[in-house]
């Protein structure tokens, strides 16, 4: 059986769209066994010429050129990656320093190891894809609308009963409310696995006790407390070898798992190309290794970014073809000294603005090539951000993304960024990703099919906010419901002047910053607002690449998905993002980071509301003292300004005396 292809739902070329599609070929898969080991091992088998059979119109994918043989390895080396570490050597690299594996590099000088890094970005870029996914002649419509009348439809929640899942990431941002929605809404469901990494000598059972007496699970240890008894711990490790998960728990996952939920990653956009390439690459590949053995799997939903094609402007829910083959990036990973990495990373990346994004395109495109037929689907939220309803509304357990920036906005240390204020703010509320989660499952498992689908899970098409009516939304909402200890009255701007922005930072944010750590430090207190500051600049360079650009991303699929379910199924798996209240949301977003990242109860809101008027007036009295100084300040270096001024309030007084005669 060929391997499952992805196709296109729409009419265009992805990448090199003056090929013809005729000219493409298939990366050459043998023959498979349903989810059998052997089939994952023969999945990378390279040595067969096989070509695809186009007649029944489906056309096929490319991978390097369409030259399978790239895929050859030599002593762990793609034959791309060999040759880039021959490119160091001609660039004057070491061959003891890179052939080893060193820390060192050998290099002789900065100018050699831009050689190198130059060397081997060319011999990558020599052996990339070609092209992405061609054109299949058409829209695709695979998604029929529900009809009360037919008795094949299954409920969502009846699927799940009896099933087992598999989920990485569990203890994260998305997977725990991943567990808490399938528990509450799934019943009958079986039992969930959650892959834990043991984590500062804790076991993964004291981790898993800590995550359930989250404050996430309060409803449900308060109601239905047996429910809980159906997580268990499986001890692992996404960056290890077989997912560090031992023999006897691999065969029970393999016995028992009929859905998978792979939302492990790491989401840091400064992590170096090692590790994400680890997690986000060899971690994918690994679990769908495991996958493969499994004796009875009906789904495997892949966690993505709609932000992985950040390098186009329009993004549809297609693969589009890497700009370097994925198996070349982890040979370079393993064989390159980390030195080398580091000055080779920029060039990889390319137009993208970090390495999350580059490893997750990377690793959709080898989800395509390593998953045989395996039933896949890839879901691709935008800017993950705190619930909407579920399992109440607000909720958020961390400072990524805007909701770092619209604390600090509220506790008055923010007030100036680069960001272009009328391009649409693509963010989605975290129980609409997990509700769409749930749904790809269902459905990739109850309709087979060949094709490897794709959900763009964004709001920028059917319910737009723009970043100005975010920023005022939030404004709004952290002067009605302050926090405590706040430092100054929440202002602040967008700005697409870069030279204006870096002036309003310095005087904004740091001036203020060292001017209250030096008080600190003359009453012994221990100073923190510079390293705040800090923070948050950094914080604000990471996501200056989303706000100063717009994508469109296309999410035909999810809207088919929508109309595939009952009206009951959309009432519990509620992802239509055009239910969104954006002011009602951003309201409950304030108070949700208030309660569970500051931990302030709403019996404090009249007291900080009472501290927020008298910061109001504070704020305005140092406006007009800043304005007297500058003024009294340009009047005493300028006669001319001076002379202006006193001709003014003569003229003024002039005016005055008129008065009670008109």
């Amino acid at each position: 059986m060929s391997h499952a292809v992805a196709k296109k739902t729409e009419t265009e070329n992805c990448i090199g769209s003056s090929s013809s599609s005729s000219n493409l070929k298939q990366s050459p898969q043998p023959a498979q066994q349903p989810h059998s080991s052997s089939s994952n091992s023969n999945s990378n088998n390279t040595n067969t010429n096989n070509s695809h059979n186009n007649s029944n119109g489906d056309a096929g994918f490319t991978l390097l050129n369409g030259n399978h043989s790239s895929h050859q390895r030599s002593n762990g080396l793609t034959h791309a990656a060999a040759a880039a570490v021959a490119a160091s050597y001609a660039s004057g690299g070491s061959a003891n320093g890179i052939g080893s594996g060193s820390g060192n590099s050998g290099m002789s000088s900065v100018g050699g190891a831009s050689a190198t890094a130059a060397g081997i970005n060319a011999a990558l870029l020599n052996a990339a894809p070609a092209t992405a996914l061609p054109s299949n002649g058409g829209l695709q419509s695979p998604y029929e609308r529900y009809r009360a009348d037919d008795t094949s439809y299954v409920p969502i929640g009846q699927f799940y009963a009896g099933r087992s899942v598999f989920i990485t990431g569990g203890t994260g941002f998305m997977g725990k409310v991943l567990v808490e929605k399938l528990l509450r809404s799934c019943p009958d469901i079986r039992n969930i696995y959650l892959l834990i990494r043991p984590k500062r000598g804790q076991e993964v059972s004291a981790r898993l006790t800590e995550l359930l007496n989250a404050p996430l699970f309060e409803s449900l240890r308060r109601e239905k407390p047996k429910e809980l008894s159906k997580v268990i711990p499986i001890s692992g490790d996404i960056t290890s070898e077989e997912l560090g998960i031992s023999e006897s728990d691999q065969t029970l996952l393999c016995r028992n798992v009929s859905v998978v939920f792979h939302s492990a990653a790491t989401v840091k956009f400064d992590e170096k190309l090692k590790l994400s390439v680890t997690i986000n690459m060899l971690g994918t590949k690994r679990l769908v290794e495991l996958c493969h053995r499994m004796m009875s799997l009906d789904a495997l939903i892949h966690v993505s970014t709609a932000y992985c094609n950040c390098d186009r402007t329009d993004v549809s829910e297609v693969i589009y073809a890497p700009p370097y083959n994925p198996d070349d990036i982890i040979s370079l990973i393993n064989w390159l000294p980390e030195d080398i990495l580091d000055q080779l990373t920029p060039r990889l990346i390319g137009k993208r603005p970090n390495t999350y994004t580059f490893t997750k395109a990377l690793a959709e495109h080898m989800l395509l090539k390593e998953a045989g037929n395996l039933p896949v689907a890839i879901v691709r939220p935008s800017i993950v951000t705190a619930s909407l309803n579920e399992p109440f509304a607000g909720w958020v357990d961390n400072f990524n993304g805007p909701t770092g920036l619209v604390s600090a906005l509220a506790k008055g240390m923010f007030r100036t960024m680069m960001c272009e204020k009328n391009y649409v703010a693509d963010m989605v509320p975290v129980d609409i990703v997990i509700n769409l989660m749930i749904a790809a499952a269902w459905r990739t498992a109850t309709r087979k099919s060949n094709n490897l689908l794709i959900y763009n899970c964004c709001t920028g098409q059917r319910n737009p906010i723009i970043w100005s009516e975010f920023v005022k939304f939030a404004m709004s909402s952290v002067r009605k419901h302050p926090l405590e200890g706040c430092l100054w009255y929440p202002t602040g701007d967008l700005r697409m002047n870069r030279p204006m922005n870096t002036l309003n930072c310095l005087l904004k944010h740091f001036l203020p910053a060292y001017i209250l750590d030096g008080v600190a430090r003359i009453m012994g207190k221990k100073p923190f607002v510079v390293n705040v500051q800090n923070k948050i600049a950094k914080a604000v360079e990471c996501l200056e690449y989303f706000a100063t650009r717009q994508w469109r991303f296309k999410d035909d699929n999810v809207h088919g998905l929508l109309h595939t379910l009952s009206p009951k199924d959309r009432e519990i798996f509620i992802f239509d993002v055009r239910n969104i209240n954006w002011d009602k949301y951003v309201e409950r977003y304030v108070l949700g980071f208030r309660e569970f990242l500051f931990k302030q109860r709403p019996e404090s809101l009249p007291a900080s509301r009472k501290r927020m008027v008298r910061l109001y007036y504070l704020h305005q009295l140092v406006k007009v003292v800043a304005v007297l100084l500058t003024w009294r300040f340009l009047m005493s270096r300028s006669k001319r300004l001076n002379d202006m001024w006193s001709a003014f309030l003569e003229n003024a007084l002039k005016i005055a005396r008129l008065i009670p005669f008109l």
